[in-house]
């Protein structure tokens, strides 16, 4: 720790998106909100922003519902999104308590309004949160169903001017097949944008990674579950992999 309480080292970007999937916040319990892995996040977090780097967050909501799997299960499409936008919305509050409590302020806003406990989106006034020292939790997704949380993490990185979208993974970045079933699985170190996309490597949506692409916005994919890890990514230490504009 450097004087004054605040972390050795000079962060490389002044304002991040981070998305987080809703399981990250479920643990090993698989579903559901563990408060231990909701407090090492926090902490994590903490640490960035004690840095001085602005940090604004969209979180999804997997580990309460999954509106994909309930439309493949013969549900509406439209009302199984909808349904796991509001699981968002609970994600968001639990990630602001266990961030407040750790000293560090916050405000979430809501695709979707919900007056009682969240600002609606609101550009500008997100982008003055940020400016404040406050970490902006964006909840709702992009508010339409048919659109994932990596859409809308895309989406709100480039309405808010952030230099890069850092995406939170279970993994150590992105690999040519699934690390956790091929132990001969080779990590990247960078990747172009029509790679990830020709290559169908999943690690977001087409319709994420093609925003990305087309607002040359760069995506760091890391493992979140590394103590330190995202301290690292923040002041630019070689970590994840890092997918960038097409030559």
């Amino acid at each position: 720790m450097a004087d004054g309480g605040k972390p050795a080292g000079k962060p490389v970007y002044k304002r991040v998106l981070l998305k987080l999937s809703g399981e990250a916040l479920a643990g090993k319990r698989g579903h559901g909100v563990d408060l231990s892995v909701l407090q090492e996040l926090a902490k994590d977090i903490g640490e960035i922003h004690k840095l001085g780097t602005e940090i604004a967050i969209v979180i999804g909501g997997g580990n309460l519902f999954r509106g994909m799997a309930a439309s493949e299960a013969g549900m509406d499409r439209a009302s199984a999104d909808y349904m796991g936008m509001l699981a968002t919305g609970m994600n968001a509050l639990a990630l602001q308590d266990a961030l407040e409590k750790a000293g560090v302020m916050t405000r979430v806003q809501s695709a979707i309004e919900m007056h009682e406990i969240a600002e609606p989106y609101i550009r500008r006034r997100a982008v003055r949160h940020l400016e404040k020292g406050r970490v902006v939790i964006f909840a709702g997704g992009t508010g339409n169903p048919f659109f994932t949380t990596d859409t809308a993490a895309s989406l709100r990185a480039c309405e808010i001017g952030a230099e890069i979208l850092l995406k939170a993974t279970k993994v150590d970045g992105i690999y040519d097949k699934d690390p956790m079933k091929n132990s001969s699985a080779k990590m990247f170190e960078e990747l172009r944008y029509i790679e990830a996309l020709n290559k169908e490597l999943k690690v977001m949506d087409s319709t994420a990674i093609s925003l990305c692409m087309e607002q040359s916005l760069p995506v760091l994919v890391f493992n979140m579950t590394k103590q330190g890890t995202m301290r690292d990514v923040v002041l630019g230490k070689p970590v994840g992999t890092k997918i960038i504009p097409n030559q």
